[in-house]
């Protein structure tokens, strides 16, 4: 079972199968695409959160349901209803206890991760004779200095959370239980900004990576158009001269 809650312009989404560590199952995948649709649909929902219930944040693919038959994949988003096609708005990860595996990928899925001290991320695929395919071998190297990646990904070792934090793959180092609660004040923070500039903002930094130095500006000139012009654009100006915060349309 996957727990959503809608908490103001925030979605949280819960991972719920503490005895089997959270791991991914058809069910999961199913409920964590549909909460993506839910959030990309709703105009009222600004910024996603991700979190696990219980000591671990996910395991990765369940292996019993997949010796079943199960597919820990939906057709829309790929592995875990997420990793193959991220949600246009921004996504938090709240990691406590072990992300391993594909519980990793999902990690590298999303844009800001707020870690306790007892996380720990770690890609073994290779221990196993296998890829991390579901992202982890496309995103790490994204995220860390590529020498650090390569040696996560061809060792299979984990990396701890303070570790994780040095390296800049986790945004906030929180105590042990803190990592929701501080997830959800990041996400408010983000949440409190226009949620046409956040998620245009986040359609930028993603599709830059793919642009040359000579197309960048000219790639980014419609995006950037597009939000000038928008009534939030003229609320934002407005608000800022009366003082007042603004009220946000999403238009």
């Amino acid at each position: 079972m996957t727990l959503v809650e809608a908490r103001g312009a925030v979605l949280l989404i819960t991972l719920n199968r503490p005895a089997a560590r959270n791991a991914v199952d058809q069910a999961v995948a199913r409920a964590v695409n549909d909460a993506i649709d839910r959030l990309e649909d709703d105009a009222s929902l600004s910024i996603g959160v991700l979190a696990g219930n219980g000591p671990a944040f996910c395991a990765g693919m369940d292996l019993k349901a997949f010796a079943r038959g199960e597919s820990a994949r939906t057709p829309e988003r790929g592995f875990a209803g997420l990793t193959g096609r991220p949600p246009v708005k921004p996504l938090i990860a709240a990691v406590e206890g072990p992300a391993f595996g594909g519980g990793f990928e999902i990690v590298l899925a999303c844009d800001l991760v707020v870690a306790s001290g007892n996380a720990t991320f770690a890609l073994p695929e290779v221990r196993r004779g296998l890829i991390a395919s579901g992202g982890g071998l496309l995103r790490l190297p994204q995220r860390i200095p590529r020498n650090r990646a390569m040696e996560v990904l061809l060792t299979g070792a984990a990396l701890d959370a303070a570790t994780a934090y040095e390296l800049g793959l986790v945004n906030r180092l929180v105590g042990p239980g803190e990592a929701l609660d501080a997830a959800l004040a990041l996400a408010n923070e983000v949440a409190a900004n226009g949620p046409l500039a956040v998620a245009a903002t986040k359609r930028v930094v993603t599709e830059s990576a793919d642009w040359t130095a000579d197309e960048a500006f000219a790639r980014q000139e419609p995006i950037a158009a597009a939000i000038k012009a928008s009534a939030d654009a003229h609320e934002g100006a407005v608000a800022f001269a009366e003082k007042r915060a603004p009220q946000w349309s999403g238009t």
